[in-house]
């Protein structure tokens, strides 16, 4: 079984529907082949499971048949379109394998949750975490026998177990959503946060939000974020959010964690969103790390997100404060970022506006010039706008982006007069 399994691995993988059908290199053939062949096998194990003792024979083959199901799970299903929504061959040989283990006496429960506990001889690169990532998989997201699985595991246990799977089935979101969607809102403490898959996991996917060109994964990604966030209680909310702004050093992450930080603040009373230990959870979102010299329109996504906070907190009632010291050290981060973000738009402008001036008297020579030679290739100075460099642009993509650039300014600074006229008006009702 092992000779067959390695050869079978060495096949490659179909990917849709039509390439499975037409089963080029046989894959799917040979899965059905092998899942016939044990069979006799299981027959077997099932045979000699009343005897009080097992022989060295009976141990050697209940390991090859589990050692046969671990390398299947990992090649070629882990790699495998499977779906029960489409009964293809290669679904029904991972139907066949997860039969096989409860039939040969093994546990999915062990498997997959005390693995580690285990002291025989079978834990060996065969029942790698690639290998029980598939298994949960399965079991959890596609229900294969998980009428036998017992029901005495809490779905945060059951969470927790399967975020070290997860983490190598990030670019298939089902096991970690399916997981997170058993679990209620609000109710996953801080101090799993302090595990290291509750940690590895959200930070890989944020790189898969940043760095995937697939847009369906980005999506995808972005909704399973959103629910992990959900999940968590006030606190690990509150901790999370500090850790990804931290961290992520990407514009739209961060705005996007801003969002659900406006989205916390409650209408009553919660000290890691109202209090103390909010205000300190602003100093991080109302800052700019660059100070003058910030990319504005770089970071252009966070700075809408974060005055719009600022906006949201100042319209609150004073009174959902825990006290005046901390209202009034809100203030003393609003003052700071303002100014600060003013002398930012203001050279921002400057810059931009001798930009566009710029390209408009270049644009006019290069229309004189026309009319009497070849028009000139010559842009203007490279400069670089949320890392595109605006020297490779037409001119007049080029004219659009300077004016957008000034129409953002423009925004930027409308938010921060509302702000300040909605403070002035806050202090004359407090006087």
């Amino acid at each position: 079984m092992s000779a067959l399994q390695k050869q079978v691995s060495q096949l490659p993988v179909p990917y849709t529907k039509q390439q499975e059908e037409a089963d080029e290199y046989g894959l799917c053939r040979c899965c059905i082949a092998l899942a016939k062949f044990t069979k006799s096998f299981i027959v077997e194990v099932k045979r000699k499971d009343g005897n009080y003792t097992a022989t060295a024979e009976d141990e050697e083959l209940r390991t090859e048949l589990l050692k046969f199901c671990m390398r299947s799970l990992r090649e070629p299903l882990l790699e495998a379109e499977l779906n029960r929504n489409r009964k293809s061959s290669l679904w029904l040989f991972a139907t066949e394998i997860m039969v096989i283990l409860p039939a040969i006496q093994e546990s999915l429960s062990e498997l997959l949750f005390f693995n580690s506990l285990k002291k025989s001889t079978l834990m060996d690169n065969s029942q790698s975490k690639e290998s029980r990532a598939c298994l949960a998989y399965l079991l959890f997201v596609q229900l294969i026998t998980m009428d036998s699985f017992p029901a005495v595991f809490s779905p945060v246990f059951v969470l927790q177990c399967n975020m070290e799977y997860i983490n190598q089935l990030l670019s298939r979101y089902a096991l970690y959503s399916t997981s997170l969607e058993r679990v209620q809102d609000n109710s996953l403490p801080v101090s799993l946060l302090e595990l290291k898959s509750f940690y590895s996991v959200p930070q890989n996917l944020v790189k898969v939000l940043t760095d995937c060109p697939m847009q369906h994964l980005r999506e995808s990604g972005l909704q399973v974020f959103q629910l992990f966030i959900n999940k968590l209680d006030a606190e690990a909310k509150h901790k999370f959010f500090r850790c990804i702004l931290k961290t992520s050093n990407h514009a739209g992450v961060e705005s996007y964690i801003v969002k659900n930080i406006r989205n916390q603040v409650p209408g009553n009373a919660n000290k890691w969103f109202l209090g103390e230990e909010f205000v300190s959870l602003l100093e991080l979102v109302l800052c700019l790390p660059q100070g003058a010299e910030t990319d504005l329109l770089n970071s252009m996504d966070r700075i809408m997100e974060s005055l719009n906070l600022l906006r949201y907190l100042l319209i609150r009632d004073k009174g959902l404060w825990s006290s005046t010291d901390v209202w009034e050290e809100l203030g003393r981060i609003q003052d700071e970022y303002l100014k600060m973000l003013r002398v930012c738009i203001s050279i921002s402008r400057a810059y931009y506006s001798a930009e566009l001036k710029a390209l408009r008297e270049d644009q006019k020579l290069k229309a004189k010039e026309a009319r009497d030679a070849a028009r000139s290739t010559r842009l203007v100075k490279s400069i670089t706008v949320k890392h595109k460099q605006v020297s490779n642009m037409s001119p007049d993509v080029q004219n659009q982006v300077l004016q957008s650039a000034l129409v953002t300014f423009d925004l930027m600074e409308s938010l921060i007069v509302r702000i300040e006229e909605i403070t002035e008006e806050k202090l004359k009702i407090s006087n």
